[in-house]
């Protein structure tokens, strides 16, 4: 993630009150002139091209494609009872990665389990993830990836023109690191945290990295529809101090968590500590989301991870972040594993943990979100770095 750009698409978001697609559907018509087909009907944003915005009825936002004058009428609507309760522009997102450094062999034995798997305590613990599903939601994920052999995995592309396969290695990673193996099929650690867990790997962001909110809030309904109990966002965008969080996003979230489902974001990865230290990103800076920090292998926070700065978002816990090993896209036993660094990294470990909870608590929602904080490990570092502490498996 860079640094703040502001950038925006040119398309909308509409947070609709909670009600019928139909209903919603009219409104945006009569208010706006905007024709709209439902994801339930099988629209996604390619729809976009014979139709002027599809709605997504469980996250209850559309995206839509809209003239000034039809925003200004939104936004009037919005000001009124009815179905239409905000209008935002659609950001430009990105996954989030921190800047490279030469990768070396931690500071823990590594030689059975990862050091990040050993921090969480999911080496120990005898939770699995079992009968828990785990959207990651991100670039994919290499489908033919010898480790996941017999995993459950489903997958859906959300990026007009590019299928599921992940040709960037950010979203094999991430999931490698929520759910991959312990005993990986091509040797080496163990580096999955809830291994035994259902995988759904929802294609947001393209081969090149970027996304859009649409695309997020497609996989988010996705994710929802089927049952997920966390989803994972390794993503995101760089916002300036006192930028207030999107409102269609906490309520996407509350939304969520009404139907049992904890949305995990990784923080962002703009500080230069200790010189700098930057605010938690868009989406995770919504309340509702669990913001994820980055911790290294001595228990140090990352120099890159972001912290609280200001009122509007807050680090809630904190992950191995720093030369972290996991699955990459490489099609050679030598190159179908990678050590990189960022909240990214983080984050799937936080998810990963949140599905063992789910398994061995049947916990779902803000019950969940309570385990993790409650057990999180202290630091003795500021909670504006680190919230509750280091995650830890039941």
């Amino acid at each position: 993630m860079s640094e703040p750009t502001d950038t925006t698409t040119g398309r909308y978001l509409v947070l609709l009150e909670d009600g019928s697609v139909a209903a919603s559907a009219r409104e945006l018509s009569s208010v706006a002139g905007i024709r709209t087909a439902s994801a339930l009907e099988g629209a996604t944003a390619e729809s976009l091209g014979t139709v002027d915005g599809v709605i997504y009825p469980n996250v209850g936002v559309a995206v839509v494609n809209a003239q000034p004058d039809q925003v200004n009428a939104l936004a009037a609507a919005a000001e009124s009872p009815g179905p239409i309760a905000l209008v935002e522009p659609e950001r430009v997102v990105q996954a989030l990665t921190a800047p490279a450094q030469e990768a070396v062999e931690a500071a823990v034995d590594e030689s059975v389990f990862t050091w990040g798997l050993q921090a969480v305590g999911a080496n120990i613990s005898t939770a699995t993830g079992k009968g828990i599903r785990v959207a990651v939601l991100d670039t994919g994920f290499t489908v033919d990836h010898p480790d996941f052999a017999g995993r459950t995995v489903l997958t859906q592309s959300f990026i007009t023109g590019e299928t599921v396969d992940d040709a960037h290695g950010h979203g094999t990673h991430c999931i490698g690191s929520a759910t991959g193996p312990r005993k990986p099929a091509t040797g080496g650690p163990g580096y999955g945290v809830a291994y035994e867990a259902e995988i759904y790997a929802g294609k947001v962001l393209s081969n090149a990295g970027f996304g859009s909110d649409g695309g997020i809030l497609a996989g988010l309904d996705w994710a929802i529809t089927n049952g997920c109990a966390v989803i994972s966002m390794s993503l995101g965008s760089a916002v300036r101090p006192g930028t207030p969080y999107s409102q269609i996003y906490e309520t996407v979230a509350q939304r969520a968590m009404s139907k049992g489902t904890l949305i995990v974001a990784a923080a962002g990865n703009e500080s230069r500590r200790p010189d700098k230290i930057a605010p938690v990103g868009h989406p995770a800076n919504c309340p509702s989301i669990l913001a994820v920090g980055a911790i290294d292998d001595q228990r140090a926070i990352a120099f890159f991870s972001c912290g609280t700065v200001d009122t509007v978002g807050q680090v809630d816990v904190v992950a191995p972040g720093v030369n972290v090993y996991s699955s990459w896209n490489g099609k050679t036993t030598d190159t179908q594993h990678k050590r990189i660094q960022g909240t990214s990294m983080a984050t799937p470990h936080v998810a990963g943990v949140a599905a063992l909870m789910a398994q061995h608590y049947n916990a779902r929602g803000w019950e969940l979100w309570a385990r993790l904080m409650q057990s999180a490990r202290r630091l003795g570092l500021p909670a504006t770095d680190v919230g509750a502490g280091l995650v830890q498996a039941p």
